[in-house]
């Protein structure tokens, strides 16, 4: 069965878990893993900072 490499998933993770995958990417070699540590740190800010500017509602106060 051919698969799309390509192809791109959305996961659901915990910042806890999230660190803990970045943790452990650490420790392979640099050059293999910078990328992916790279692009996880992007999206992760991303959403930390769009979590940190939405406008409260009146019931989460």
């Amino acid at each position: 069965m051919a698969q799309n490499t390509k192809q791109e998933l959305n996961l659901t993770l915990t910042l806890e878990e999230v660190n803990f995958v970045i943790r452990a990417l650490s420790e392979r070699s640099f050059k293999d893993v910078y990328e992916l540590i790279g692009k996880i740190n992007m999206q992760a800010n991303s959403q930390l900072m769009a979590q940190n500017t939405t406008p409260k509602q009146d019931d989460e106060k």
